[in-house]
């Protein structure tokens, strides 16, 4: 007979709190705070009654080891002074409201015959994850200072102490400790354990920022009224460039990729720069360049109505492309049409014209870089040439941009890569989304539209969250084809607050600055 295997039996085991582990408890606070300041089983009990999912034990090898106490309440309460007592109902977790979006730690014990098995550690990551899936703002408390009463004389006031171990200056047995593990202070807490003397009575307000959520104040709010989706399926178009006989015939070719992005549920469908052109070969009359992109303007009413109802039609949003349009002063603007699902259409000019686009077609640049709100999140727009200035990314990102997209149009492979390397650095220091869609083929006889390199692709920033390489999808140079990506704006919460760089949040306001400037003051 084949001898039977042991079940294995964890040594430590990190739990819920249960009922039956409360007279171990009582013990356990007892031995740490003696039996005066200990919790009493009352207490317990109704910790467990308001709020049972959110009180954990350490147990290791059978014995309590571990404990640590939590339960929700309201943002404005959690971040106002308060003292232990008045915030925890005197220990009972009584202030537990089942709506509250912040946790709020009001107890950790260790055994202190096992301060060495990282039992506090353990016990914070329970909470991180029962925050993070509860999806609350944060995790809040006041933490001791046992260092403050010793050091006061030498640092003159708790706040300089603070401020001296918040800087690495002096290590505090308890906030040090609170700092390594991602807690931040965003003040002090007076009176709020009178009886602790070696904290003086002072506690550190410390809160944890749930990684999870995008509207913390310290990266680029996002203005939504709904929830944004966990996820987002995008889709690039790499657009062949032929031959048409009519305005029709462009229409097909545009429906037929939306189509496609559609029946994979994508939610957005991205087009290269200037795809209009293709229209110029319906004619392919002799003009001048200037003349060319002119008559190339008369489209405009109806490649917007085109995409605007292809948009709703095919429940996507498209960004599509861009196209030569002219402007009530004459100007030619180089203009990205962003149709959205609901039926609303919005504008992005580019902002700088490339050199041959200046003196071959007289396009001038626009002077506005804005988010556009979809039911995605926001997004920005920069065309081609525009992705080559950090300013523009970076103001996009500041209003709060997720997806940045690049409708490109480059003729060789140089200038393509000017464009991809570019773009890659973008989504590296704004912690964004990148999406890459560009032209291939070829339209004899079009101005300054003879040849194009292309090679789409959907970047990540450079984190462990995100694809290897930083490329979500890629496509074969120059051949018709669609790329889709899942773009998670969970990773980008992530990374911008808790990424192994935080670009976003490291950025030296006191040494730099940019600043745009308004068209009035501009000419003023």
């Amino acid at each position: 007979m084949a001898k039977k295997t042991p079940e294995y039996s964890p040594k430590l085991l990190v739990r819920q709190a249960t009922p039956g582990d409360v007279p171990a408890l009582v013990d356990l606070t007892a031995r740490v705070y003696t039996p005066e300041w200990g919790h009493s089983a009352e207490m317990l009990r109704s910790q467990q009654t308001h709020f049972p999912e959110g009180q954990f034990v350490v147990e290791y090898e059978g014995k309590l080891v571990g404990y640590c106490a939590t339960f929700r309440i309201d943002e404005a309460t959690a971040l106002a002074p308060h003292t232990w007592m008045q915030i925890t109902g005197g220990g009972m977790a009584s202030r537990h409201r089942r709506d509250g979006n912040w946790l709020y730690g009001m107890e950790v014990v260790v055994h202190p015959d096992y301060r060495n098995m990282r039992i506090g550690q353990r016990l914070y990551q329970a909470r991180k994850r029962i925050c993070t899936d509860l999806k609350l703002r944060g995790i809040v408390f006041g933490g001791r200072m046992p260092g403050l009463a010793r050091n006061l004389q030498r640092y003159g006031s708790a706040e300089a102490y603070v401020q001296a171990v918040s800087e690495g200056k002096r290590r505090d047995p308890t906030l040090s400790f609170q700092l390594n593990n991602e807690f931040e202070v965003i003040g002090l807490l007076r009176g709020y354990v009178p009886s602790d003397y070696e904290s003086l009575g002072y506690a550190a307000h410390l809160v944890w920022r749930n990684p999870a959520l995008l509207d913390h104040p310290d990266i680029p709010s996002v203005p939504s009224t709904q929830r944004l989706p966990d996820l987002v399926r995008v889709a690039s178009v790499q657009y062949q460039q032929r031959r048409i006989r009519s305005y029709e015939e462009f229409a097909t070719q545009v429906e037929y990729f939306t189509d496609i992005a559609a029946d994979y549920n994508a939610d957005f469908v991205a087009f290269p720069e200037l795809i209009t052109l293709q229209l110029l070969s319906i004619e392919n009359e002799e003009l001048s360049p200037v003349e060319t992109i002119r008559k190339l303007s008369q489209y405009t009413p109806q490649v917007k109505e085109l995409f605007s109802r292809l948009a709703v039609h095919y429940n996507i949003n498209i960004i599509a492309g861009s196209h030569p349009t002219e402007q009530a002063n004459g100007d030619i603007h180089n203009v990205c049409y962003v149709c959205l699902r609901d039926g609303s259409i919005h504008e992005q000019e580019k902002l700088h014209p490339t050199p041959s686009e200046r003196t071959v077609w007289s396009i001038t640049g626009g002077d506005t870089a804005a988010t556009i709100q979809t039911d995605c999140g926001p997004i920005g727009v920069m065309i081609c040439y525009d992705s080559e200035f950090p300013e523009v990314a970076r103001h996009l990102t500041d209003q709060g941009a997720l997806i940045l997209f690049v409708p490109f149009c480059t003729d060789v492979r140089e200038g393509y890569l000017r464009v991809r390397y570019c773009s890659q650095a973008r989504a590296i220091e704004n912690q964004c989304y990148v999406v890459l869609s560009g032209n291939v083929g070829n339209l004899p006889g079009v101005n300054n539209f003879d040849i194009q390199y292309g090679q789409s692709c959907i970047l990540t920033p450079s984190d462990f969250p995100f694809a290897r390489d930083g490329i979500a999808a890629d496509s074969t140079p120059n051949i018709e084809t669609v790329l889709f990506a899942d773009l998670h704006l969970e990773s980008l919460a992530r990374a911008r607050n808790a990424g192994a760089v935080q670009n976003l949040k490291d950025r030296r306001f006191d040494l730099y600055e940019t600043r745009w400037t308004r068209k009035s003051e501009a000419t003023s």
